[in-house]
């Protein structure tokens, strides 16, 4: 059995906040259940790894939390929240201290090909 959770937001839509729970919260639901979680951070959902962007972001109307709370959670919880180095070039580089790492391509698919690491992808 994999011990391993390597979540990757690629296709997830910042200027669409409602997708962002879930993967946010199966993190933290995953690392509770202490299971290594990695969270990684690249093509549009990359903005989030800047400072502001995800403070501004509830993904329901309703939900006292915004974006950044649920990163901050999922962190609490003990995941790990990377972010992919060619994202560096697009948006501002001051990153949210929540980030543990910058990671390239190579990581990230010696990652998901990994036998001991389930691969989620938003």
């Amino acid at each position: 059995m994999a011990d391993k959770l390597l979540i990757i937001l690629m296709n997830t839509d910042p200027t669409n906040p409602s997708e962002l729970g879930t993967p946010f919260m199966q993190a933290s639901v995953a690392a509770a259940m202490e299971y290594e979680v990695e969270i990684l951070l690249t093509g549009r959902a990359g903005e989030l790894a800047n400072i502001g962007v995800a403070e501004k972001l509830r993904f329901s109307e309703n939900s006292p939390k915004t974006v950044y709370d649920l990163i901050r959670d999922a962190v609490d919880a003990g995941a790990k929240i990377k972010v992919c180095t060619s994202n560096l070039e697009l948006w501002d580089d001051e990153l949210i201290p929540e980030i543990n790492e910058t990671v390239g391509a190579a990581y990230i698919i010696s990652e998901a090909m990994d036998e001991d690491t389930v691969t989620f992808t938003y």
